[in-house]
C-alpha cells in the first residue's frame, strides 16, 4: 500500500512539474484537447452505444412483435391439436388391401389380414412398386412393417433387373398421432 501512494505521489510531482513548465497558452490549448478527447471517450463508450442500439431496436421491434405473436398463433393451435382426440383409423380390410395393391399393379401371392396385422407375400414384382405401396399404406392406413423378406431376382436380363420376391408382415397402428 505504502508503494502505492508513492508511485501517486510521484505521478502527481511529475505532472505537477510538466503543468508549471508550459506557458498560459499551451495549458488553455492542453485543457481543450484534453476537454475534446475526454468528451469524445465519453460519447464513443457511453452516448453512440445507447444511440445506435436505440434506433437499431426502434427498426427491429416492429418484426419482433410480429413474430410473438405469430409464436403465440402457433402455441394456441398447438394446444387445440393436442385438446383434440386423436384421429381413428379404419380397421384394415382384406378388400381395401387388395384395391391398393391393384393399383400400384401388384398382385400378391398370398393376402392375409388378422385384427391389426397383414401378411402378405410376393413373387416377382417390381421393388419400386412394393416400396410406393407400402409407403401410401403407412400414411393412408397406419401400416407399419413388422418383418419384411426381398430376396433380389437374379438380374442378368433386363426384365427382370429390379424384381424381388417379398414376404411382408404389417401392423396397423391404434388411433395414435
Amino acid at each position: 500500500m505504502k508503494k502505492l501512494n508513492d508511485s501517486i505521489n510521484d505521478l502527481r510531482g511529475s505532472v505537477a512539474a510538466f503543468w508549471s513548465a508550459r506557458t498560459e497558452q499551451e495549458r488553455r490549448f492542453l485543457a481543450v484537447g484534453g476537454a475534446v478527447v475526454g468528451l469524445a471517450l465519453v460519447y464513443g463508450l457511453l452516448i453512440d452505444p445507447a444511440l445506435s442500439g436505440r434506433e437499431r431496436l426502434r427498426k427491429d421491434l416492429p418484426q419482433l412483435r410480429q413474430d410473438a405473436a405469430e409464436l403465440q398463433a402457433l402455441a394456441t393451435q398447438a394446444a387445440q391439436f393436442d385438446a383434440q382426440p386423436p384421429v381413428q383409423v379404419a380397421p384394415v380390410t382384406r378388400d381395401a388391401l387388395a384395391a391398393t395393391l391393384a393399383a400400384q399393379g401388384l398382385k400378391p401371392q398370398n393376402l392375409a389380414v388378422t385384427g391389426d396385422y397383414v401378411k402378405t407375400d410376393f413373387k416377382d414384382v417390381p421393388f419400386a412398386a412394393v416400396v410406393t405401396w407400402l409407403d401410401a399404406a403407412r400414411r393412408d392406413s397406419r401400416l407399419a412393417v413388422v418383418e419384411a423378406t426381398f430376396t433380389a431376382l437374379d438380374g442378368t436380363d433386363n426384365a427382370s433387373a429390379g424384381q424381388v420376391d417379398a414376404v411382408l408382415t404389417l401392423r396397423q397402428a391404434s388411433g395414435s398421432r
